[in-house]
């Protein structure tokens, strides 16, 4: 039986679109119960210091959602020359539990030094260099006790709670193999998005090729996951190939004029958009099972989960005054 006649009868689609507003709601009552028991509103602080359409619509995401779920939000607009300054500043105001930075700024390599110059403890986004090295070597916690656990970036932890709540993580299997026998296909490589989620659910059991303008990288754990975190193989293979061979595809391409080909989709396959584009056809719904369109408020919501957990981990610290 093909997905488009399923048991509703001629013209009928097995395929249903999943929002993450219902992904988001999942972990709403979480995150109330945290701010009750901290009895105390979080502030989170967001710097824009450019003119990307999709930075303001992010900010915007974030500010309402963190007022309708109990958080102080301000967002500050600063010249991307004094930004280092404003960071330094919030970094030391006891005031401010978590920071954020709207990027691209400047579009190169400083973009990494600002994502360093802020405090790994109020750094909502995971991506001071402690935690992009332990996501990339698999390592959950930052103390041998186990009690502060490690900070995710936002979208790739998003994507990985969304694959969760459509059930391709098998919770049967043992924690950290959940994704033992799925390959995975994923258009991005970004350093804030595509690298990252390879690396997490490679981590996690599962075969990922990432896709690049460019090239083609395989990110595995080897044959029967029998290592402890990723390797990252360059592979020549070709998109349509491992596309229909793939049981989850992931696009983040940031333009209007990319469509991802539905004929290279494998029957009965989830497919993912992070991108504010939308990379897939209409007719995705003819292969795909479950079609998550966009992704951005469960982003908005893993910001707010990790900044509480930033103020969990800083109330752990054996220094703390």
């Amino acid at each position: 039986m093909s997905p488009s006649s399923g048991s509703g009868g001629a013209g009928a689609v097995a395929c249903k679109t999943v929002l993450a507003s219902s992904v988001a709601n999942v972990y709403a009552n979480e995150i109330k119960q945290g701010i009750q028991e901290l009895g105390r509103k979080p502030k989170l602080v967001g710097f824009l210091s450019n003119a990307d359409p999709a930075a303001r619509m992010y900010a915007d995401w974030t500010g309402k959602t963190c007022e309708e779920m109990g958080f102080m939000f301000e967002l500050r607009e600063v010249d991307k020359e004094e930004l280092e300054d404003y960071i330094v500043q919030a970094n030391e105001d006891k005031d401010v539990d978590g920071i954020m930075i709207y990027f691209p700024v400047f579009g190169n390599r400083q973009d990494q030094y600002l994502q360093q110059v802020l405090s790994k403890d109020k750094d909502v986004e995971g991506l001071s260099h402690i935690y992009v090295q332990n996501l990339y070597h698999n390592v959950r916690y930052l103390d041998d006790a186990k009690t502060q656990k490690s900070i995710l970036p936002c979208t790739p932890l998003a994507l990985v709670k969304i694959l969760e709540y459509l059930g391709v993580y098998n919770m049967i299997l043992p924690y950290g193999n959940r994704l033992y026998g799925k390959t995975i296909t994923i258009v991005n490589r970004s350093e804030i998005v595509g690298r990252p989620l390879a690396a997490l659910l490679a981590n996690d059991g599962a075969v990922v090729y990432s896709f690049d303008i460019d090239s083609v990288q395989k990110f595995a754990r080897g044959e029967g996951i029998r290592l402890r975190s990723h390797r990252v193989t360059d592979v020549d293979v070709k998109l349509a190939d491992i596309a229909l061979m793939s049981d989850v595809i992931i696009t983040g391409v940031p333009s209007e004029n990319y469509k991802f080909q539905t004929q290279y989709i494998k029957d009965g396959a989830v497919c993912i958009n992070f991108s504010t584009a939308k990379n897939f056809n209409p007719d995705v719904k003819t292969k795909s099972s479950l079609y998550v369109p966009s992704v951005g408020k469960v982003t908005v919501t893993m910001l707010m989960r990790n900044l509480l957990r930033l103020i969990n981990n800083n109330s752990r610290k054996p220094d703390r005054n």
